[in-house]
């Protein structure tokens, strides 16, 4: 499937790692809000089947700690998120007020595989206490993990105008 190229073309500097991390973090409040939405669609949809009373019987004992289908769930949610605005126009919401833009390195817009990729590396780089992103301070590329795995480069755009 051939991939559309981004707006605007140029030759974009490498987003610098605050700039990156700011984005991050108001993608954080975002995604995290979709999250409780989808939390709560699904507590909604077990109490239609099981009642209100039960479910709270099964929450307050702690029966659905850890729900595989929740988590699954939630983390299909997420990644609908981020892979559906890296694979569109590749800008967030959060990315789009900090001018950042994830693209492939001829400018076009990165595959849904790829995007998978940059996702789950993404977590990864999180839970080891934010390495892979840090690495970006050391990359001569400014590259963080999940942009050498996912094989795309996140730039910074010029200012509109």
């Amino acid at each position: 499937m051939p991939t559309h190229l981004l707006q605007p073309q140029g030759a974009f500097a490498p987003a610098p790692l605050l700039r990156r991390l700011a984005a991050a973090g108001y993608d954080l409040l975002l995604c995290l809000a979709i999250l409780i939405v989808t939390a709560f669609i699904y507590k909604l949809i077990w109490m239609v089947f099981v009642g209100q009373a039960r479910l709270r019987q099964l929450s307050d004992s702690g029966a659905m700690d850890g729900d595989p289908v929740l988590s699954t769930l939630l983390l299909l949610a997420a990644f609908a998120f981020y892979g559906g605005f890296w694979t569109r126009s590749g800008q967030t919401l959060g990315m789009q007020a900090w001018g950042v833009r994830v693209q492939n390195a001829d400018g076009s817009a990165i595959s849904l595989t790829q995007a998978l990729l940059r996702f789950m590396v993404a977590i990864a780089s999180a839970l080891c206490f934010g390495a892979g992103f840090f690495w970006s301070l050391y990359d001569r590329q400014g590259r963080t993990w999940h942009d050498r795995y996912s094989n795309s480069v996140l730039v910074r755009l010029p200012a509109r105008g």
